[in-house]
């Protein structure tokens, strides 16, 4: 019976499949032109991405702490990459989705809780916070590879500006999660390593943290750092900035285009 249970806790859920199947329909639709809207195509290719990227963020969360020694990741439907399972849906794909609407950023959600009193020795501690981002550098990888590998002959412009976009998506992710901040990835790393008393002190300030450094970023000197540091990553991996650029204008269907990133219809 304990052998089924463990089973039927890591089988994937019919949610997460469906928005994999979105993602692969719509990835079709625009690597083809098949769709009456380019925009709209790249928008839910996009969208049902992004959000298969924070399943699978949460889920290495989730199976780290398992291998570290928190046994109840799969009573509570971590394991089967179902969004809905999140101690916070709203924060774990509802907020970063409109995030990256409004603004094109991406937002670390943050929702799988882990019994941290159950896992034995600090680096076990650090590594289920690092594996989250870490699947973001994955992902993006992964994402930019026909840029890097200089395989972009015969990739269809606008599937080319959706994966530029989408990769900018993940980079931004990976550096907001990896920031020391309380309440992000970054501090969960370290904080194993602090002493008592440090931990105490920080421990209120952790459901402030995201909402710092949004803040920040509305500082125009920090904006710009920050979107400096994110083009250099992309251009390492061989994304230029206006296949981002477009990528994120295609994804705005419903505002009037720069004209810039016209993208021939079939």
């Amino acid at each position: 019976m304990g052998h089924q249970g463990t089973r039927h806790e890591r089988r994937i859920s019919s949610v997460f499949l469906g928005i994999f199947a979105v993602m692969a329909v719509t990835g079709w639709a625009v690597w083809t032109g098949y769709s009456t809207s380019t925009g709209l195509a790249v928008f839910l290719f996009v969208t049902s991405a992004w959000i298969v990227s924070l399943c699978l963020h949460e889920y290495a969360h989730a199976r780290t702490a398992l291998h570290g020694g928190d046994l109840t990741v799969g009573a509570k439907g971590y394991l089967t990459l179902n969004p809905l399972k999140y101690t916070h849906a709203l924060l774990s794909i509802v907020l970063p989705v409109v995030f990256v609407i409004l603004g094109g950023i991406g937002l670390p959600g943050g929702a799988v809780f882990i019994e941290r009193d159950r896992i034995r020795g600090r680096w076990k501690h650090s590594l289920i916070s690092a594996a989250g981002p870490l699947t973001n550098v994955a992902f993006a990888i992964v994402c930019t590879a026909p840029f890097w590998l200089d395989a972009l002959d015969g990739v269809p412009l606008a599937f080319r500006y959706a994966l530029g976009f989408l990769a900018m998506l993940q980079v931004t992710a990976a550096i907001l999660n990896f920031l020391p901040v309380p309440g992000l990835d970054g501090y969960g790393v370290i904080e194993p390593w602090l002493s008592y008393r440090v931990r105490r002190e920080v421990e209120p300030l952790a459901p402030f943290g995201l909402i710092a450094v949004f803040a920040l970023l509305w500082i125009p000197a920090v904006n710009v750092f920050f979107f400096d540091v994110v083009d250099g990553v992309l251009s390492a991996l061989g994304v230029s900035d206006l296949e981002t650029y477009c990528g994120r204008d295609l994804y705005r269907f419903w505002q009037e285009g720069s004209g810039v990133c016209e993208v021939p219809q079939d």
